[in-house]
């Protein structure tokens, strides 16, 4: 072993106990040691910041964009309405979503599969007053699994056929996979699906599902039924089912300047006749989206809109000397003067009984303001009023449903076939969504997870470096001949094992590329098919359950779900488990000797 390979072995071994101790940040932990490998020699000056421009950081930095596009286009509200309900319980929850990552993730690529997932659970959980973090690992696991069953569903199977055909003539066929591959993922997601999820600690990603803010009541406002709508001539009370699925709650009608409260249910809708509601932010947003309406003051959202800026939706509270205290939105001329909305007001324990542009602002108010982007601070200011906490809130470009999901599943197709490499079809995406303002140009950096960026960055140079120093040769020299004499089964047994625990330090498709050569080398050297060794390192390599850097999927979820690294281990080991006993005999039945 040479002085390199026993820095670099030290180093991740100092690494992995600081990430598992958690007493500092991950990102911090990677990027010193990362700094260590440059002083120490280890890692090339050239290389120590090459991770940050590694396709798999790339993906990462892209998915998290990509997914608040399609959080914003409205194409999570309209998976969410269709698939999801939050009233359901966690462990049907998670069994659905895993059902149909797993299915998705095999016919388009794990990570955009992830990507289009992440956020309909994120919303489910906020909507279900639970963490994140109980439901994003169930599902990231499962579309790892989903992603084993075919030739495009994850890159270490697509490595394998490549290295088949130079290694062998010919190279694996898109459903080769499908027998162990189908075989390890129904048994990874039943296990996920009854037991899995009941072993991430319960406080994992309790800081990140919370909202501080929910102590704060509901606002009252206003949504207006614009020209054309589908809702012309329906009934109010037709309307209370998608309230309910939204969280919010139908107070009333506004006709003609006049509230209508009981009587109203049976009302049969007009055009500019304005719906009442009680409604956290986000349910407000969704009830609007879901059913087209506008904001009460239509004609000032054609305006802003006009502008070209883009809207934000800001909260603020009314302070004893602020302008717009004892004024109404309407008197001190927010909407001509600064181009704001007055969408709602959240006053305690009070019942407002007039329009909502039209009410007696009080000290102690909540405001809920939507204005020009970048222009927030500047409203705030000019009323005098205290801004709260941002807690991301934002306005659902519905009209832009199906051009969003259009962009997305074109480049996931134009992935899936291989005419664009994955990180070039999803910064099309991203950029697509930019020009066609689904996603405010100032708002981008806004969604990427910073600290998981550093992470991955920081590793990818290290795990390279191990690479190059041939301390995975060494790993594969030393299991070869720890294994001479023994019987195939045990030997492709333990090439899976090895093959797991590098994929979760390295990442899989560095593990596959080091680890296929040796099976077809240990194959050779048994005088065997190749083909099993093959498959046990393609199921290996996609296997990468412990840590959150072995697979891009782990390292999206960190940072939303508000996982600790130690957090992974305690699903992810007993998993890794199952997967080594279902596969093994699998190929001994489909792939024998």
């Amino acid at each position: 072993m040479t002085s390199d390979q026993i820095i670099l072995f030290s180093l991740f071994a100092v690494v992995f106990a600081m990430l598992l101790w958690g007493r500092f940040r991950y990102d911090l932990v990677a990027f010193g040691a990362l700094m260590v490998g440059v002083v120490l020699g280890v890692v090339p000056t050239s290389d120590a910041f090459s991770g940050f421009g590694h396709p798999a950081t790339l993906v990462v930095a892209l998915v998290l964009i990509v997914s608040a596009g399609l959080v914003r286009s409205g194409a999570v509200f309209l998976i969410t309405r269709t698939l999801v309900d939050s009233t359901r319980s966690l462990a049907a929850h998670i069994t659905l979503m895993g059902a149909i990552g797993g299915v998705l993730s095999a016919f388009m690529n794990n990570v955009a599969a992830l990507a289009l997932l992440m956020p309909v659970d994120i919303q489910t959980a906020r909507k279900a007053g639970r963490a994140p973090g109980l439901s994003l690992m169930p599902l990231s696991f499962a579309t790892i699994l989903g992603g084993m069953v075919t030739m495009i569903g994850t890159p270490p199977n697509i490595i394998i056929a490549s290295i088949r055909e130079e290694s062998l003539g010919s190279p694996f066929r898109m459903f080769d996979f499908a027998p162990v591959g189908g075989v390890a993922a129904i048994a990874g997601l039943v296990f996920v699906a009854l037991i899995g999820w009941r072993l991430i600690p319960q406080s994992a990603g309790t800081d990140s599902g919370s909202d501080p803010m929910a102590e704060i009541g509901q606002y009252i406002a206003e949504l207006t039924i614009p020209e054309g709508s589908k809702l012309i001539g329906q009934r109010l009370s037709e309307l209370y089912e998608t309230a309910d699925k939204s969280d919010a709650a139908i107070l009333g009608l506004v006709r003609d300047g006049k509230r209508r409260f009981g009587t109203a249910r049976h009302t049969e809708l007009k055009a500019m006749d304005a719906i009442v509601l009680e409604a956290s932010p986000d349910a407000l947003d969704e009830f609007r989206a879901t059913l087209s309406l506008d904001f009460a003051e239509s004609g000032r959202q054609e305006a802003l809109r006009a502008d070209g800026e883009g809207l934000s939706v800001i909260e603020v509270v009314v302070p004893e000397n602020a302008r717009i205290a004892g004024k109404t939105a309407q008197g001190i001329g927010l909407g001509w003067r600064r181009r704001t909305v007055l969408m709602g007001i959240s006053r305690e324990g009070k019942r407002i009984t007039q329009q909502v542009r039209k009410t007696e602002i009080q000290p102690g108010d909540i405001l809920l303001l939507l204005a020009p982007a970048e222009s927030g601070a500047e409203v705030t200011e000019w009323l005098g009023c205290l801004p709260l906490a941002n807690r991301g809130l934002n306005v659902t470009e519905n009209s832009k449903v199906w051009l969003a999901i259009g962009l997305f599943a074109a480049a996931v197709a134009a992935a899936s076939v291989g005419l664009i490499y994955l990180p070039i079809a999803l910064g099309l995406v991203v950029i697509g969504f930019i020009l066609t303002k689904i996603i405010p140009v100032q708002e981008v950096y806004d969604h990427i997870q910073w600290p998981v960026v550093v992470l991955l960055g920081s590793m990818i140079p290290l795990g390279s470096a191990l690479q190059t120093s041939g301390g995975t040769e060494l790993i594969a020299g030393t299991l070869l001949s720890l294994t001479a004499g023994f019987a195939p089964w045990v030997i492709l047994t333990i090439l899976m094992v090895v093959t797991m625990t590098l994929s979760d330090v390295l990442n899989n498709t560095a593990t596959t590329i080091v680890a296929a050569p040796v099976g077809i080398e240990m194959a050779n050297a048994l005088g065997v098919d190749p083909d099993p060794f093959l498959m046990a390192v393609a199921v290996a390599a996609s296997c990468a359950f412990l840590t959150p850097i072995g697979h891009k999927n782990n390292t999206l979820i960190l940072g939303p779900g508000g996982y600790k690294f130690g957090d992974y281990w305690r699903m992810g080991l007993p998993l890794e488990i199952l997967i080594v006993a279902v596969s093994i005999p699998a190929i001994l039945v489909f792939w024998p000797f």
